[in-house]
């Protein structure tokens, strides 16, 4: 049986603002879950519909899940896990940034491409959306036990102490296909309909696109997260 304390909680997790001040995020689905607990982070709250998913979980029917899942169709499982304190960031040869990430789903993907291609740190501007947003957690698809978000206010300046080349996705630049992608730099993804902030392009000492090969009038855009993905494939191309 839920407590009406308990389905308000999950509930009100759909909000930033209750997320930051409870310290906890919901996560959805087996294999994301399992990987927040496989990593040992603090679950306060477990439902499944299944009898013995783990020792901690609470069986409930579906019609409880369709009560306290954040998603239009809820999932076998449901854990609400603590936020886990900030961490250092970790000096890297390469640093992905997002700033104005808005989508959680494409966060998300990035969050594990970055996971897929052994980056430890991931740099976010505050006005990205929120790593524990629940569509994020399930996007990223448990690459959050591996992958840190760092939200930073002034996401510029960070990246002007770096002291490494600053590479920016951006249709109008020079083809990633005429250049070798170095392994020293930090490469930033801005969002799809605004681009980036005024202080970033200030800041870029290069800006890359990924050519459009069709000839007549086609797609206007890729998808950030797909963007991400072919830069960090070109990245790490040793041929």
């Amino acid at each position: 049986m839920v407590r009406k304390t308990q389905l308000k909680q999950i509930l009100k997790l759909k909000q930033k603002k209750h997320r930051l001040a409870n310290g906890l995020f919901v996560a959805e689905g087996e294999k994301t879950v399992r990987e927040f607990i496989s990593a040992s982070w603090p679950c306060k709250i477990l439902f499944s519909l299944e009898n013995n998913f783990h020792p901690q979980a609470q069986k409930v029917d579906l019609s409880v899940m369709n009560q306290i899942t954040h998603f239009k169709n809820p999932s076998p499982v449901l854990g609400v896990f603590e936020i886990p304190k900030p961490k250092l960031l970790n000096k890297m040869p390469i640093t992905i940034a997002v700033d104005g990430i808005r989508d959680p789903g494409n966060l998300g993907a990035i969050i594990r491409l970055c996971d897929w291609f052994g980056i430890d740190d991931l740099i976010c501007s505050f006005n990205t959306v929120d790593c524990f947003n629940s569509k994020t957690v399930h996007a990223s698809m448990g690459s959050l036990v591996r992958v840190t978000c760092h939200y930073l206010e002034n996401l510029s300046e960070h990246l002007k102490s770096l002291e490494k080349p600053v590479f920016g996705a951006d249709y109008r630049g020079k083809s990633i296909y005429s250049v070798r992608l170095p392994e020293f730099g930090s490469y930033i993804f801005g969002s799809e309909s605004h681009g980036f902030s005024q202080e970033i392009n200030n800041l870029l000492d290069y800006k890359l696109s990924i050519p459009n090969y069709r000839q007549t009038k086609g797609a206007e855009s890729l998808n950030v997260a797909t963007a991400t993905a072919i830069f960090l494939s070109e990245i790490y191309r040793k041929t």
